[in-house]
């Protein structure tokens, strides 16, 4: 597929399940290929991961046709105990956002945050 980014090795900060739940969320009728050449992971991969959110309660979708259509639960609390309280739609705040206020910005300007916090 043109365009698609070379997969990425190494640690990340954040989840696939985090990154595919950012592009459900930034368009809720998202195919899973789509899905699968943003995040850069298989569409097997993309087709678990949306299993084990939806069996969790952070996800459901309807068919309509040959499109699905995703609903994020906002007020579903996040798993992990250090984030105990925080819901989904906090970390959707972070991870959804016009992709033109993204190009071409210093990461300072992304986050509020001085140059000298960002080194």
């Amino acid at each position: 597929m043109a365009g698609v980014p070379e997969p990425h090795t190494g640690w990340t900060f954040i989840t696939n399940h985090a990154r595919v739940l950012a592009v459900i969320a930034d368009n809720p009728n998202v195919r899973i290929r789509d899905i699968a050449a943003h995040c850069r992971l298989t569409e097997r991969a993309v087709q678990r991961i949306i299993s084990d959110l939806e069996q969790d309660g952070y996800l459901s979708h309807t068919r309509d046709g040959r499109t699905n259509t995703y609903r994020i639960e906002p007020d579903k609390v996040l798993r992990h105990p250090a984030e105990a309280g925080l819901p989904v739609a906090s970390l959707l705040s972070l991870l959804v956002q016009d992709e033109s206020e993204r190009v071409g910005k210093p990461v300072a300007q992304h986050t509020g945050l001085g140059s000298s916090a960002v080194r």
